[in-house]
């Protein structure tokens, strides 16, 4: 049997040829190719969303011609094709598949049937996406309705509206509610006004007589201010809001609740906007709800005065409910500030 000399801890070198510096320097710039290749695009995207500056600059100085060339070979778009081949989606049946969901396109309306009804376009408030709104052509005329709340803000809109050739129509119905139909069923009388106004907007500031009992199915009342009577609430409200808009023809401005000074009032109040903002969804698009919670009593905290042209402004009645001409005067701002970007005529 041969004998050997050899070391047991030193182990067999590779008989093939060597690698160089050469070999690795080639290996790098492959790699850097590849990366540049692959990522390219994105590493330009996140360059454009940096902040101004040298570490962005840098970036786009890399990130731009990286960009460039990813842009124009398919190596990136083939990457993905082959990585979602690894992971593919697993094998599902039976009802639910987006595929089977009906679409809703420009023209459909916003009152589907079912659980699963399509979104529309009419849910989305031009504002909300960062895009400027279609303006209609011209207001000619502009209903300002409510309960109490909305005086004097009618008065004011109308004053300033006059010298734009809009005709105001003012209707004040005072001490009622849609919660209560014992003076006014506002169901049926937005459903007249439209008839017989043909508003091309519609103010409405309401919620100063809200919280009454709804009747129950079966029986028996549903008291505020629990999800249930928000229900209610809501879908009058949003049958209101359907009647106003006009198939889309109209505008419609509605105006949130000031936290009031009462507690109590203060439950019924965040109901009622909470509704509101849950009856508007769907008309996002020609229903603009106006935050005046936010405006007058930031983080529901009551105030009577408020800092106005850098002076404190009382802006609530002593009653702790309605906003005085001063405070009717802000609300007449952020409204006008709508109606001007809907409207070209305001401009």
């Amino acid at each position: 049997m041969p004998s050997t000399n050899r070391d047991p801890f030193i182990l067999d070198r590779p008989t093939g040829r060597r690698l160089t510096a050469r070999d690795a320097v080639v290996c790098v710039f492959v790699a850097v190719f590849l990366l540049l290749a692959l990522e390219g695009a994105s590493i330009r995207s996140s360059g454009e969303k940096m902040e101004a500056g040298v570490e962005r600059s840098v970036v786009l100085a890399v990130g731009t011609p990286a960009g460039w060339l990813a842009d124009r070979l398919p190596i990136a778009s083939a990457a993905d094709r082959v990585t979602a081949l690894l992971s593919p989606d697993d094998e599902l049946e039976g009802p639910g598949g987006f595929a089977a969901a009906p679409v809703a396109g420009a023209g459909a309306t916003a009152s589907g049937a079912g659980a699963s009804a399509p979104i529309t376009t009419d849910a989305f408030d031009p504002a909300d996406l960062g895009v400027e709104p279609e303006q209609l052509p011209a207001l000619k005329t502009l209903l300002v309705t409510g309960d109490s709340l909305v005086q004097p803000l009618d008065v004011q809109l109308a004053r300033r509206l006059a010298d734009d050739g809009v005709r105001t129509i003012r209707e004040a119905r005072l001490g009622t509610g849609i919660s209560k139909t014992d003076l006014v069923d506002w169901g049926l009388l937005s459903t007249r006004q439209v008839s017989q106004q043909e508003p091309d907007a519609v103010v409405m500031f309401i919620g100063a007589n809200e919280g009454f009992d709804f009747p129950a199915p079966g029986g028996g009342s549903i008291e505020c201010c629990g999800a249930d009577w928000a229900a209610i609430y809501a879908t009058r409200a949003r049958a209101m809001m359907e009647t106003y808009r006009r198939d889309g023809a109209a505008r419609v401005y509605w105006l949130t609740l000031p936290m009031p000074r009462d507690a109590i009032r203060q439950e019924v109040a965040r109901t009622v906007n909470a509704a509101i903002d849950v009856a508007a969804q769907p008309f996002r698009s020609q229903v603009r709800v106006l935050d005046m919670a936010e405006l007058f009593t930031p983080g529901e905290r009551y105030r009577a005065a408020m800092a106005v042209g850098g002076r404190q402004t009382l802006v609530r009645e002593s009653d702790g409910i309605h906003l005085n001409e001063a405070g009717a005067g802000l609300a007449l701002d952020a409204v006008l500030d709508r109606l001007r970007a809907d409207f070209a005529s305001l401009g």
